[in-house]
């Protein structure tokens, strides 16, 4: 299999990029970026550090991020599995790349910049839910805005294809694969609904 290892090579395969995919972009939200952002409660944030990649998928039951100003969000990292893969990566290296989903939108907005993590009390307890707070909260200085090309997602038929999970392996058949039956399993499945509700926030 040969490999593309010359960027020249690879422009002149792929040509000059349309005049719209350039002029779209935006370096801090703009109203109508804002709206769009704002109306989004998930996103793909990615990261990359010394040990590699990570994309994590983020939610909220509002805007999955705050505008502090127009060219910063901030974003609280609720409770998950404690990894960190994330956090670890900003504090390494601060790159950041974020793609923003709404139900029913073929078009996806990204942005890239740079992040940092704080612990500041004030801010954390700004974003309180049921008594809860993060334990830390990402600060993202815009780079870029722009809307992604909407083909992946209509080739994909993401919002129109229907319930496909049926057919899927649960966390816990997976868990019980890895582990060569040591952990996972039904009781891990059955288990779960209850744990996250009393761990959501």
């Amino acid at each position: 299999m040969e490999y593309v290892t010359d960027i020249a090579e690879l422009e002149a395969l792929y040509g000059t990029p349309g005049s719209a995919s350039l002029h779209k972009v935006a370096h801090q939200m703009t109203p109508l970026y804002r709206k769009w952002i704002m109306a989004s409660r998930f996103c793909v944030l990615s990261t990359v550090g010394p040990n590699g990649t990570d994309g994590s998928p983020r939610g909220d039951d509002g805007p999955v991020v705050r505008e502090l100003d127009a060219q910063t969000l901030l974003m609280p990292d609720w409770r998950g599995n404690n990894r960190i893969d994330t956090l670890r990566n900003i504090v390494a290296d601060g790159r950041i790349s974020l793609m923003f989903m709404v139900p029913g939108s073929n078009n996806v907005v990204r942005i890239n910049g740079l992040a940092k993590v704080t612990t500041d009390q004030e801010l954390r307890e700004s974003f309180e839910v049921k008594g809860q707070h993060p334990r830390s909260v990402i600060v993202i200085k815009i780079g870029e805005i722009y809307s992604q090309c909407a083909r992946a997602v209509m080739r994909a038929g993401l919002w129109s294809a229907g319930d496909e999970s049926a057919q899927l392996p649960t966390v816990g058949e997976i868990l019980a694969e890895q582990t060569r039956g040591a952990e996972g399993g039904q009781s891990y499945d059955d288990g779960w609904a209850a744990r996250a509700a009393k761990t959501m926030w």
